[in-house]
């Protein structure tokens, strides 16, 4: 799970608290900067050890509750009368879990010995971009979040997710957008299309100078954007919760985090070039209004399908123009199906020091 931006811990001891699933997980960066990702409960008594959203960390991290103490990496390093506790008392430190820095975010996965998450991303973005490395072209680790909005949206994450998996509804909902990209017109959009996703990304309108609701560009083009991207639109969807917009001058990444079975936070950065932000009179609200009118036609359009999702009558058909919700789902499917294997047999690590 896309989870936040790196630049949100800067340096060692920063923090933050975020919510993976049902767990809430403690980012922390250790004395040489690396990135930790803890668990975020005290192994004496499950005490929920930070409750604050981000700060900064001394050297340690201390439980309010008896005093337990532990380091950056999640070591136990102190509690009050340790010789007289049990020698199995020093082996309590946090649980960890699996985290990882791409295009400038932080990803997190509860199972502290998943797959790489290079590993994990190489499928979807060679089958996306082929061979070519199109999100490395626009330094995402360098860039700066110049605005960001957050919406809630009164929907399953899965079907705000498979909305953005077509543009079969870009004619009917999206003229705007559809302005600025004309193939949309066509039902299909960059990440779908009637032989699989458009490697070579969609042109802008030649009457336009940039993505924005005007058409104008907000900034020059980012610096290892080659000229022949320069009004070229490239999108991907990273399985489970992330849809990235690749634009001449800028980035776009909107990620999807459940708050409950029929209500979804979606928080999007536009991304800039630090010079471009720097500039005197650098405004980004054009470019972040033809996304925003978007987004909202597309939220009112999923919040309709989840009231639609509580008849007994409910059903769906798909056209070829949605044919990565297939794939979406099956994918879906194959974590679901493989977590209840792996469950099958597990026993929960805490299942040794409950007592009653």
């Amino acid at each position: 799970m896309c989870v936040t931006r790196s630049s949100e811990l800067p340096k060692p001891g920063s923090f933050r608290r975020v919510q993976v699933g049902g767990e809430s997980v403690l980012l922390v960066r250790n004395r040489d900067g690396e990135l930790r990702a803890h668990i975020n409960l005290c192994r004496h008594r499950g005490v929920v050890l930070c409750t604050e959203d981000s700060g900064q960390f001394n050297t340690s991290i201390r439980c309010p509750y008896h005093g337990w103490t532990f380091d950056l990496n999640g070591q136990l390093t102190a509690a009050p009368f340790m010789k007289e506790l049990p020698p199995q008392t020093k082996e309590r430190h946090l649980y960890s879990v699996s985290v990882s820095e791409w295009l400038g975010y932080i990803w997190v996965n509860l199972d502290p010995s998943a797959v790489p998450l290079a590993d994990q991303l190489a499928p979807m973005l060679h089958k996306r971009f082929g061979d070519v490395d199109v999100p490395g072209r626009y330094g995402c680790d360098e860039l700066e979040v110049a605005k960001r909005e957050t919406y809630e949206v009164n929907a399953n994450w899965k079907i705000l997710f498979e909305n953005f998996c077509e543009c079969y509804h870009c004619p009917t909902m999206h003229p705007e957008v559809c302005d600025i990209l004309p193939e949309w017109r066509s039902g299909y959009g960059t990440v779908s299309g009637p032989t699989g996703p458009k490697i070579e990304g969609s042109k802008i309108n030649e009457k336009a100078e940039g993505f924005s609701l005007s058409g104008r560009a907000t900034s020059a083009p980012l610096p290892g954007v080659p000229e022949h991207d320069h009004r070229t639109f490239h999108g991907l969807l990273l399985w489970p919760n992330v849809h990235l917009m690749f634009i001449p001058d800028h980035v776009m990444c909107m990620r999807f985090e459940p708050l409950g079975p029929a209500k979804t936070r979606v928080i999007v950065d536009w991304l800039f070039h630090p010079t471009a932000v720097s500039e005197s009179g650098f405004d980004p609200s054009d470019a972040v209004a033809l996304v925003d009118v978007t987004a909202r036609q597309d939220f009112e359009a999923c919040e309709r399908v989840q009231a639609g999702a509580e008849s007994s009558y409910f059903e769906e058909f798909h056209t070829p123009h949605e044919s990565m919700i297939t794939d979406f789902r099956r994918w879906l499917g194959e974590q679901l199906s493989d977590g209840a294997e792996t469950s099958a047999g597990a026993t929960s690590p805490q299942a040794d020091v409950i007592a009653v």
